[in-house]
């Protein structure tokens, strides 16, 4: 039975209690929150130091704000603590870096919560791509919105040294990292970011970005909006011989709609398919959180390797962050090599 202790007792860390609880593999024995004091009966630690030094505690769910991701991960490797720590990683991927070494010296877990990664359509989705019967993906196309209201800018949220960034951070990070997943890495970056409703310093409420390997030509395009007025999440896949097309995705508050996948095959010769061709699938239950939950737990008591949503998965997102970042302010819509550090000029 793992030992855990939660740091952050929001509606994140109440997420990942009830996932702990459900594993039948782990416990939670300890939990701090300087901003809750109802804990479900848990035992409260005052302070995160008390956490990580209590020789009681084998593993940490970080569930803190944004700012606190890579002092508190890296504070709990060196406490010889197993981590999982939520999105984002850190603010930059020089930071990531920086906890790779620690987490290297350590010997311990370190998975962090793209969560994402865990729903049955995008398993699906990833399983059609891995197994090549349509061929190798041509281009994906991603948005994800969400409409806030002033309370939003009440809280961390709002304020850049906290949250590092606005929705691309908070929200678009996930499809970020689902690009990434279905079809590898990206080299090439172009972006706008702007502020054009909140007028927030260093918190964006709009990222278009277009991404392109290279050498292999594949090429996603993402829009991460907080400005869209209903909550909306749509990720399309299109191959050399067929589609993917996710519409909705569910979660606790079921403001994204239904999980509907939509999956067609090119079965003529031309380019082409048919609407009577496409097989749509409805995936009715979330269990993400306890698969994600119950893999971390595995991966602990059964001394795995994380293969999914490891520092590397981290690092991967968090360059293409610092890359969209770094471009996206130039009205001129450089290209950014981020391979090579350096603008391509602008495209015109």
């Amino acid at each position: 039975m793992i030992r855990c202790a939660i740091i952050g007792f929001g509606k994140m860390g109440r997420t990942r209690e009830r996932a702990i609880a459900a594993s039948g593999k782990a416990k939670v024995v300890l939990v701090h929150d300087p901003f809750v004091t109802e804990f479900q009966g848990y035992p409260i630690a005052e302070t995160p130091e008390a956490i990580l030094s209590n020789p009681q505690v084998d593993a940490v769910f970080i569930c803190a704000p944004n700012y606190q991701n890579k002092p508190l991960t890296i504070a709990a490797l060196k406490a010889d603590k197993h981590v999982f720590c939520e999105k984002p990683p850190a603010f930059t991927a020089r930071q990531v870096e920086e906890i790779q070494a620690v987490e290297i010296a350590s010997g311990k877990k370190l998975m962090y919560g793209f969560n994402h990664r865990h729903h049955g359509s995008i398993r699906a989705m990833k399983t059609l791509a891995d197994s090549g019967q349509y061929g190798r993906i041509l281009w994906m196309r991603g948005r994800y919105g969400k409409s806030v209201d002033h309370t939003y800018f009440e809280t961390w949220r709002a304020k850049n040294e906290m949250a590092g960034g606005g929705i691309l951070l908070d929200q678009g990070i996930h499809m970020l990292d689902l690009f990434l997943l279905l079809a590898g890495d990206f080299d090439q970056v172009q972006a706008i970011v702007s502020s054009l409703y909140w007028n927030l310093p260093g918190i964006e409420d709009n990222v278009f970005a277009n991404f392109r390997n290279s050498k292999t030509g594949t090429a996603a395009s993402l829009h991460s909006t907080m400005t869209q007025w209903r909550h909306l999440f749509s990720l399309e896949v299109f191959l050399q011989q067929g589609y993917m097309v996710l519409n909705g995705i569910k979660t606790q508050s079921g403001s994204y709609g239904d999980e509907i996948l939509s999956v067609a095959k090119n079965r003529s010769i031309a380019p082409a398919a048919t609407w009577d061709a496409e097989d749509t699938i409805k995936f009715s239950l979330d269990n993400s959180w306890s698969d994600e939950t119950n893999y971390f737990l595995d991966a602990v008591l059964l001394n795995r390797p994380i293969e999914s949503g490891n520092s590397n998965d981290a690092l991967k997102v968090m360059r293409l962050i610092d890359a969209v970042y770094q471009t996206g302010h130039h009205q001129n819509g450089q290209l950014y090599n981020r391979l090579q550090g350096e603008a391509l000029g602008s495209l015109k």
